[in-house]
C-alpha cells in the first residue's frame, strides 16, 4: 500500500457527508480502522485522536474513523464521544479490502473475521505515505502525531 494512491472509494459518513478522496486533493489526512463503534479499545483510540485533536489540526491533516457499523450506529457513537472528526460507514467492507484489513481472528475460541486495527496517513498528493497495522491503543494516536508533523 505504501506509495500508492489512495483508493478512490465513495463512502457515506457522519453529518450527512460523503467521503470522496478524490475531493481530499491538496490535504493530508488520515485513515484509522477499528473494528466497532461503542466497544472499549475502539472508544479508547477514538479518544486518544479526540483529545490531539486541535494537534492534527496545527498540522493540517484531517481525521477519518472507519468501520463496518452503519452511519445511525456511527452518528450515535460520534455524539455520545463528543469526536470533532467524521466516521466513515464501510458495511460491504469495500474500504476495508482495498486497505487488507479484513483479518481472521480468534474471539471466545471462534475463527471470526473481522477489522485488524489500522491506520493509514495520506498525503496532499492522495499517497498513502504511512501505515501502521496491528495497532495495539496505548500511545498509537502520539506516534502518529510525531509522524504527520514531518509531513510538509
Amino acid at each position: 500500500m505504501l506509495n500508492q494512491p489512495c483508493p478512490a472509494i465513495v463512502l457515506p459518513m457522519t453529518s450527512g457527508q460523503t467521503f470522496d478522496p478524490q475531493q481530499l486533493k491538496g490535504q493530508a489526512f488520515i485513515l484509522y480502522f477499528y473494528p466497532k463503534d461503542n466497544t472499549p479499545g475502539c472508544t479508547t483510540e477514538g479518544n486518544d485522536f479526540r483529545i490531539r485533536h486541535a494537534d492534527f489540526d496545527a498540522a493540517a491533516v484531517r481525521i477519518f474513523g472507519v468501520s463496518r457499523d452503519g452511519v445511525k450506529s456511527h452518528e450515535n457513537f460520534k455524539t455520545k464521544q463528543c469526536f470533532p472528526f467524521e466516521l466513515i460507514s464501510d458495511p460491504d467492507e469495500t474500504l476495508c479490502e482495498a486497505f487488507g484489513v479484513m483479518k481472521l481472528k480468534n474471539m471466545y475460541g471462534k475463527q471470526v473475521r473481522g477489522i485488524e486495527r489500522s491506520t493509514f496517513v495520506i498525503d496532499k498528493e492522495g499517497k498513502i505515505v504511512k501505515e501502521w497495522r496491528g495497532v495495539k491503543v496505548p500511545g498509537h494516536v502520539d506516534e502518529v502525531l510525531s509522524f504527520v508533523q514531518t509531513l510538509k
